[in-house]
């Protein structure tokens, strides 16, 4: 059967949060074969309870027949760490969910267009960081980007941004390097399409359209609170009540990762040198104290273990 994304099997690396949601959606939505590869086997554990956990509460909603859970639970195999990267070699497509860290991601580029196959689909899930950088990590030791070989291996690259929670969030921005190619960057858009999930663009600048919007928003947020303006409570439920918005933007920073949010603010401010993208010391101050959000349960609010 032809498959307009051509994607039989799919990769994703990096079984956290994100990238255990990018694999259910696939699974489920897009109906193809996933391996989730991490080189934890505690979080590839916990990644498959999170996808238990989330079928489960849909078959008991009546969204999903247990019939269709199975199939989709089916499909969704680990790579662990003793097979590493060699385990996705004749994957389609694999989309790289990791920390938002540039050195982490031009290493996981690197390796990834050395061992898949020349025709696979590279992706990033990333929510700041260039594409273009990435993408020149494709190109293989000793030979010239501006090759013909060169211009090939990074034009695979593309990013695939999935918004948190994957199976509820109905957004997938896509964003094309320069290198990027016109097949590439539509056959991404096909598979996010396959996966359930509206489809917007943004050039590759930093924070893209989505967090370049979004993080000087929190970030003000966070400031009004630094300076005593107003309280958490108050600054979240002005937004909520007064702006229709459907959580604040202090709650919505402990959702997102007070760590991943400085990466980003970090990311946007190094990017344009434009004070208004400079973190609140705030925010910094709270992630020295490794204080994260919901992930860990403390951030602007506590959030008791279950």
């Amino acid at each position: 059967m032809s498959i307009a994304h051509g994607i039989r099997t799919l990769g994703v690396l990096g079984a956290g949060q994100m990238g255990t949601g990018i694999a259910l959606v696939s699974a489920l939505r897009a109906k193809v074969p996933v391996l989730l590869h991490d080189r934890s086997p505690e979080q590839l554990t916990k990644g498959l309870a999170l996808v238990d956990k989330l079928l489960a509460k849909d078959v008991n909603k009546g969204r999903l027949t247990n019939e269709q859970a199975k199939e989709a639970r089916d499909r969704l195999m680990i790579v662990g760490k003793e097979e590493g990267l060699k385990g996705l070699r004749d994957v389609d497509m694999v989309v790289e969910a990791v920390s938002e860290n540039l050195t982490l991601k031009r290493n996981i580029f690197k390796n990834l267009a050395a061992e898949l196959r020349p025709d696979a689909i590279l992706a990033t899930n990333t929510s700041s960081i260039s594409i273009t950088k990435i993408a020149a990590a494709a190109v293989p030791d000793g030979v010239s980007a501006a090759s013909e070989e060169g211009k090939k291996s990074a034009s695979r690259v593309v990013g695939l941004h999935f918004f948190n929670p994957v199976p509820v969030m109905k957004l997938v921005e896509i964003i094309s390097a320069l290198q990027t190619s016109e097949e590439t960057l539509n056959r991404a858009r096909a598979f996010a399409s396959a996966c359930g999930k509206e489809v917007t663009t943004s050039k590759d600048v930093p924070g893209f359209v989505s967090n370049a919007l979004l993080m000087p928003f929190i970030n003000e947020a966070i400031m009004h609170l630094e300076k005593g303006i107003a309280t958490r409570e108050d600054i979240d439920t002005t937004l909520k009540l007064g702006m229709n918005h459907p959580m604040g933007p202090l709650q919505l920073a402990d959702f997102i990762g007070l760590d991943t949010c400085l990466a980003i603010q970090q990311t946007l401010y190094e990017g344009t040198r434009d004070s208004k993208y400079r973190p609140s010391v705030l925010l910094e101050r709270m992630v020295d104290a490794q204080w994260y959000g919901r992930k860990n349960g403390k951030g602007f609010y506590e959030y008791p273990s279950e």
